[in-house]
C-alpha cells in the first residue's frame, strides 16, 4: 500500500469545538454499547431460547447469525447513509429502530419471528454503529480530547462483549430470556432523549449520489461470505453449499472493486484503503477479529462444560477481562498524543499474544484462579492497547465526507473477521476433539478431549494475533506529529 496526502477536509459547521460534545459522547458511548452488547449478550441465553421456542439444534445458530449477517452485509451502505442523510438523523433512527426490534424479538413466540427479529436488529445496527464511530472523529477537533474520545469507544468496543456474558448470564437466571432482548428498549429511549439536544448534526458535502451498484454488490457479497462461513460449520470446509456461497461472495467483492473504481461517487472510495495507516489498521482489525472473538466461545464452554459453572457465574468469570480493557484504553488514550500509535498499539499486541500462548496450557484440571485469570488479564491489558488506536487511526485524516463509511471499514472488517475466525477456530476445535477421541478410543467426549480442541484453537489463535501485529508495525507508521497535525482543517499525513 502506498503513502497517500490526504486532506482533511473542513465542515464550516464544524469549524469551532462543540461546547456539549462530552455530552455528546455519552450518547454515542451508549449506542456504540448496544451495538457490542447485542453481539453477545444472547450468547448465554441461547439454550433458554431454544427450549422454550422448539428450535431445532440445526436451526438455533440463526439466532447469532442472523443478527451478524445483516450487521457485516449491510455496514458499508449504512455508513454512507450516516454520510450523506446526517449522522445525528440516522443515529436517532438507528436507536429507535434497534429498540422497536428489540421489542419483537423478546416478545417472539415462534423461531421464525425471533431470527426476523434478530436480523431486522443487525439492520439497524449496521446503521448505529458507523454513525456513532463517525460522530467521534467530527466532534473532537483537538488531537488529545480525540484521543480520551477514542479511549471511551474501545473499552467499550473491547469490553463490551465480556459485559454482555454477565448480563445474559443476569437476566436468563433472574428474569428470563426475553429481557436479554428487551433490556434494549429503556437504553435506547435514554439515548434518543439524550442526543436531541446533545449531539450536533453534520453530514457530507459536495457529492452525496448514492452508489447502488456498490451497495448491492457490496452487500450480497459479505452476506454470501458470511453465510457460506456459517455453513462450512454443518457441512464442512470442502461442502459443496460452503465453497458456492465463498465463491460467490468473493467473484462478487471483486465486481465491487471494480465497480468502486471507475464510479464517480464510490459507496467506498478506495483512498481510505490505499492510505497505508488506515490499511493497516483496517487489516490489523481483521484479523484481531478472527483470532480473539472465538476465545469467549471456548472458554464460556470450557467454564460450563468442564469447569461446571453456571451461565450466570461463567458470565461473571469475564468481568476481569472487561476491567482490563477499561483501564488500558484509559492508558491507551494517554499514551497515544504522546508516543503515536504505532508502538504503544504493538506493545499491546505483544501482550495480548502472551496471554492467549498461557491459555495453549491448559487442561481438564485446571483451575479459573491459577490458570485462566492470569491470562485473562494480561490479554485485556494488550487489547485496550490494541481496540484504541485502531479506532483513531482508522478515521485519521479521512476527511468529513468519508468519516462515516470510513468507520463502516472498520466495524465490517471486526465483524467479518469475527465470522470468519468463530467458524475456521470453531472447525479446527472440533476436528481435534474428534481426532483425540479416535486415537483414545474413547466411546464419549470427554473434559479432555474438549479441552484438546480448545488448546489447538488458542494456538492457532496465537499466530493469527501475532500475525495482526506484524502487519500493525510494518504499515502504519503515524507518529504523534501526525496526530497533532490533524487538529488543523487542512493537515495532511504523510
Amino acid at each position: 500500500m502506498a503513502t497517500t496526502h490526504d486532506a482533511v477536509a473542513p465542515d464550516p459547521g464544524l469549524a469551532t469545538p462543540d461546547p456539549r460534545r462530552w455530552l455528546a459522547l455519552v450518547v454515542i458511548a451508549i449506542a456504540q454499547l448496544m451495538v457490542v452488547l447485542d453481539a453477545s449478550i444472547v450468547n448465554i441465553a441461547l439454550p433458554s431460547m431454544q427450549a422454550s421456542l422448539g428450535i431445532s439444534d440445526a436451526n438455533r445458530q440463526w439466532v447469532i447469525t442472523a443478527y451478524t449477517l445483516a450487521f457485516g452485509g449491510l455496514l458499508l451502505l449504512g455508513g454512507r447513509i450516516a454520510d450523506y442523510s446526517g449522522r445525528k438523523k440516522t443515529l436517532i433512527i438507528a436507536l429507535a429502530g434497534f429498540a422497536a426490534m428489540s421489542l419483537l424479538g423478546g416478545l417472539s413466540v415462534n423461531a421464525g419471528m425471533l431470527f426476523a427479529a434478530r436480523g431486522l436488529q443487525g439492520m439497524f445496527a449496521a446503521l448505529m454503529a458507523p454513525a456513532a464511530l463517525s460522530l467521534i472523529t467530527v466532534t473532537f477537533t483537538d488531537s488529545k480530547e480525540r484521543a480520551k474520545a477514542f479511549g471511551v469507544y474501545g473499552a467499550l468496543s473491547g469490553g463490551g462483549a465480556a459485559i454482555g456474558l454477565v448480563m445474559g448470564g443476569l437476566l436468563t437466571q433472574y428474569a428470563s430470556w426475553h429481557w436479554t432482548l428487551l433490556v434494549n428498549i429503556p437504553i435506547a429511549i435514554i439515548a434518543i432523549c439524550l442526543a436531541i439536544p446533545f449531539v450536533r448534526e453534520s453530514r457530507a458535502t459536495g457529492n452525496t449520489k448514492y452508489d447502488i451498484p456498490g451497495a448491492i454488490t457490496s452487500t450480497l457479497g459479505l452476506v454470501a461470505i458470511v453465510y457460506g462461513l456459517t455453513k462450512a460449520e454443518s457441512d464442512g470446509w470442502n461442502g459443496t453449499q460452503t465453497l458456492t456461497y465463498l465463491f460467490a461472495g468473493v467473484a462478487l467483492l471483486i465486481v465491487f472493486l471494480i465497480i468502486e473504481s471507475r464510479t464517480s461517487h464510490p459507496l467506498l472510495p478506495l483512498k481510505i484503503l490505499a492510505n497505508r495507516n488506515r490499511g493497516g489498521a483496517y487489516l490489523a482489525s481483521f484479523f484481531v477479529g478472527v483470532g480473539l472473538f472465538a476465545m469467549f466461545l471456548f472458554l464460556t464452554y470450557f467454564f460450563q462444560g468442564v469447569l461446571g459453572y453456571t451461565p450466570l457465574q461463567s458470565g461473571l468469570l469475564y468481568l476481569p477481562f472487561s476491567a482490563g480493557i477499561i483501564v488500558s484504553a484509559g492508558i491507551a488514550s494517554q499514551l497515544l498524543p504522546r508516543f503515536g500509535p504505532r508502538w504503544v498499539t504493538f506493545t499491546g499486541f505483544v501482550m495480548a499474544v502472551i496471554g492467549m500462548w498461557l491459555l495453549t496450557h491448559m487442561t481438564a484440571s485446571s483451575t479459573y484462579v491459577a490458570d485462566i485469570l492470569p491470562a485473562l488479564i494480561i490479554m485485556s491489558l494488550g487489547m485496550g492497547l490494541v481496540f484504541v488506536p485502531l479506532s483513531a487511526v482508522s478515521l485519521f485524516a479521512v476527511g468529513n465526507h468519508d468519516a462515516g463509511v470510513a468507520s463502516a471499514v472498520l466495524n465490517t472488517s471486526q465483524q467479518i473477521g469475527g465470522s470468519i475466525g468463530t467458524a475456521f477456530l470453531n472447525t479446527i476445535v472440533a476436528s481435534a476433539t474428534t481426532a483425540f477421541i479416535v486415537s483414545n478410543h474413547l466411546t464419549h467426549v470427554t473434559p479432555d478431549a474438549l479441552v484438546s480442541g480448545f488448546v489447538r484453537g488458542f494456538a492457532w489463535a496465537v499466530g493469527i494475533l501475532a500475525f495482526a501485529g506484524l502487519l500493525w508495525v510494518l504499515l502504519v507508521n503515524m507518529n504523534k506529529k501526525d496526530m497533532a497535525a490533524n487538529d488543523s482543517p487542512m493537515a495532511h499525513i504523510g
